[in-house]
């Protein structure tokens, strides 16, 4: 047996939650070109058919662009420090891709290794999250090479799969998921099924193990020749996570920020000294690769990418991850691994 709910009961839900002054995201169409995850202001604008994924991630709302993590004001000799102490209100992400939805618990290890982050916790304990099967894909989807499916759930508290005429089967994934659509559903027969997805475009374990052996191979130089190191792959991506931590103000006081960053800007690894051991585009890139195939897995057992896509759309030189990861096994099965590189860090 499982449980079914409309459209209509799935804008009632909204309504709800923002009338009890509780934030909701979801897909929205922004213009005529352009869908986005943002919050929503109705019902009426999510949107959960029209396009295969958004041009952002759901990353922006446990980590957003901009933070400001607490204020100062230069007192004489003084400094008062004033901390963001309030806690962040309940958001529901509803019609989440499930490669977003993924990306959350990778996302999890890294704010809660070394250092557990406070702020990254909150924003992610008052969130809940519905994700969407998917029905349809594009050329830029790679979610089976990285061992995902149209269907994953992890990191879903509940997932939404399409049985046609506006009608979605749900399956709870946590007490989150069961106490949002708790007496919302109504018990069915009917059980949903989605496409198998997009064939597997290369092995992850085989790539894995190329990167660290071909390590200066000239793949890297090749890949990188049209790469402008604009960072929209990173910023489009789930899963990249790098910040850089800025003073915003004046001589009187200001604020301390957290924003993002990317391993793809030329100012991102350079000293003090202005040697920057990164110095072009090659090594930036491998940098990237050789973090979510070798560096993350090997600490956290799992890749640091969720196939979504997001880096093959949104660059501007028709580059991205797919390609790179592609050229890697084409060139690893034709040259031997180099030696003594096997050893090298980037």
């Amino acid at each position: 047996m499982s449980q079914t709910i409309s459209l209509a009961g799935i804008r009632q839900l909204i309504g709800q939650w923002l009338g009890q002054g509780k934030r909701v995201a979801g897909p929205i169409r922004v213009n005529a070109d352009t869908i986005l995850y943002q919050n929503l202001t109705s019902a009426e604008a999510l949107l959960l058919d029209g396009c295969v994924h958004p041009g952002n991630s759901i990353k922006e709302f446990v980590m957003p662009p901009h933070e400001k993590l607490y204020e100062y004001v230069v007192k004489g000799r003084d400094v008062e420090l004033r901390n963001q102490e309030a806690f962040p209100p309940e958001r529901l992400i509803l019609g989440g891709r499930p490669c977003d939805a993924a990306a959350l618990p990778i996302l999890d290890h890294i704010f809660n290794w070394d250092f557990v982050d406070a702020a990254y916790n909150q924003r992610r304990q008052a969130l809940t999250i519905v994700s969407l099967a998917c029905t349809r894909q594009d050329d830029a989807c790679f979610c089976t090479s990285v061992g995902l499916a149209p269907d994953a759930v992890q990191g879903s508290d509940a997932l939404l799969v399409p049985l046609g005429n506006d009608e979605y089967e749900v399956r709870c994934q946590t007490p989150k998921g069961e106490a949002l659509f708790a007496g919302k559903c109504t018990p069915s027969d009917r059980q949903g099924s989605v496409p198998a997805g997009p064939a597997k475009q290369f092995d992850a374990k085989q790539v894995e193990a190329l990167i660290t052996s071909q390590f200066e191979a000239p793949v890297w130089r090749e890949q990188a020749l049209a790469c402008l190191g604009c960072g929209a792959c990173a910023y489009g991506c789930p899963t990249c996570h790098c910040f850089d931590i800025v003073d915003e103000g004046h001589a009187g006081g200001g604020i301390r920020a957290r924003n993002w960053d990317a391993c793809q800007f030329p100012l991102f690894t350079l000293h003090a000294s202005g040697h920057n051991p990164r110095q072009g585009q090659a090594s930036r890139q491998r940098q990237r690769v050789y973090h979510k195939f070798h560096i993350y897995p090997e600490k956290f057992k799992e890749y640091l990418c969720t196939g979504c896509g997001n880096c093959v759309r949104r660059c501007p030189a028709g580059l991205g991850l797919l390609s790179v990861l592609t050229a890697i096994q084409q060139a690893g099965a034709a040259a031997p691994a180099a030696k003594g590189e096997e050893a090298k860090q980037p």
